[in-house]
């Protein structure tokens, strides 16, 4: 044997004990995890204690729907709405899912749940709830849609809402509206995922309502199949003298639309084309998104069917006709629409029409918006 192999066979066999080491202690390890492993997967897998089920059941308290809540912690939202006509007697509570209350439904999906004031027929009051669901569908990336809509009026069940607004609704969201009627379900109602919004667009700052209401006209234009613009002729003023049925209805009509055409043909600007429409008439939905997006001006008295100059363009005008006493009557309700042209980015000017009404120049309004308003009065 050689010397250079008496060094390797040294070398091998300093390495040899290091290594026997390093196998037992691999085998010792190995033999640990196969013994107590069963143990952990058993551990892990057992069911939750029934009692403490029932005791979460139990600790579930409904409380009235005129009671605020903070964040739900993981928790669902359940929901006991008997009744439509005392809102006293609907109430609230929030549930872990593997302890709901007793009898309760778990409905899957996202629920959409407005409590509010206001009504949900009245356009302008269902789009004053609607607003912050559209604000959050679209700044979660239109990702969450609805399956269902849970309305209160002051606690109270509302089942239906108006045709106007569930289209307006499924342009926005992408889906139908269904509402939750709660008469099917003997107990409490139990939603998967839930949306709450309780103060309408109060609490919105401006820039979340211009972001808003973008969002909602472009989702009805394309909902209607609407390209907006006036390819014909750019330049001409269009505008639109919205009647109304009922009360604040003008009683001549066609006297009113007169005026309005004299005044049009002389506005010093390049061309002025008047459109005259009903909206309480045979309009559609699309109808009116169509007209109010080819609309530059809106000329129409105080009332829901305003609520449609959502649909124009940022930078409009809006003309707002009030009947005589209207300011010392109406209260808060008259400055509805000057708030909705706020967030909808558009100019508002309002006029009180009558025999004696006198108006105040408005400083910086456009002249042919002016000389459209120095012949409000005769419009009655």
């Amino acid at each position: 044997m050689t010397k250079n192999s008496l060094n390797h066979l040294k070398t091998a066999l300093c390495l040899l004990p290091p290594l026997l080491l390093a196998v037992f202690f691999y085998l010792h390890f190995e033999t640990q995890v196969s013994i107590f492993s069963p143990i952990c997967r058993c551990a892990t897998s057992q069911p939750v204690d029934a009692d403490v089920v029932d005791r979460l059941r139990a600790s579930s308290t409904f409380l009235p729907l005129k009671t605020r809540a903070g964040a739900s912690a993981g928790r669902l939202l359940c929901l006991a709405a008997p009744s439509r006509r005392d809102g006293t007697k609907n109430s609230y509570a929030l549930a872990w899912r593997d302890a709901l209350p007793h009898g309760a439904t778990l409905l899957p999906g996202l629920a959409f749940v407005s409590e509010t004031a206001y009504d949900h027929v009245n356009i302008w009051h269902g789009l004053s709830s609607l607003v912050p669901f559209a604000s959050w569908h679209e700044r979660g990336g239109c990702r969450a849609r609805p399956a269902r809509w849970a309305l209160f009026h002051h606690g109270e069940v509302r089942t239906a809402t108006s045709a106007w607004l569930a289209t307006l609704a499924e342009a926005t969201t992408g889906v139908k509206v269904a509402i939750e009627t709660f008469v099917e379900r003997p107990g409490p109602v139990c939603f998967e995922e839930a949306v709450v919004f309780r103060a309408n667009v109060a609490g919105m700052n401006n820039e979340r309502l211009l972001r808003a209401a973008d969002f909602m006209r472009c989702k009805a234009r394309a909902h209607c199949r609407i390209i907006a613009g006036n390819p014909a002729d750019s330049s001409a003023l269009r505008v639109t003298l919205l009647f109304r049925r009922g009360g604040r209805a003008f009683k001549d009509e066609a006297a009113v639309e007169r005026v309005f055409r004299k005044e049009c043909a002389r506005v010093g600007v390049a061309g002025c084309v008047l459109t005259a429409a009903h909206a309480n008439g045979n309009m559609t939905f699309c109808d009116q998104v169509r007209l109010l997006s080819g609309t530059d001006v809106l000329v129409s008295a105080h009332g829901a069917q305003m609520t449609n100059l959502l649909f124009m363009d940022r930078n409009s005008s809006v003309m707002e006709l009030y009947p005589m006493g209207w300011k010392e009557r109406a209260g808060g309700g008259q400055y509805v629409f000057r708030w909705m042209a706020g967030w909808a980015g558009m100019r508002h000017e309002g006029v009180v029409v009558g025999r004696h009404a006198r108006r105040r120049p408005v400083p910086g309004l456009p002249r042919h918006i002016q000389l459209l308003e120095e012949q409000a009065d005769r419009a009655r």
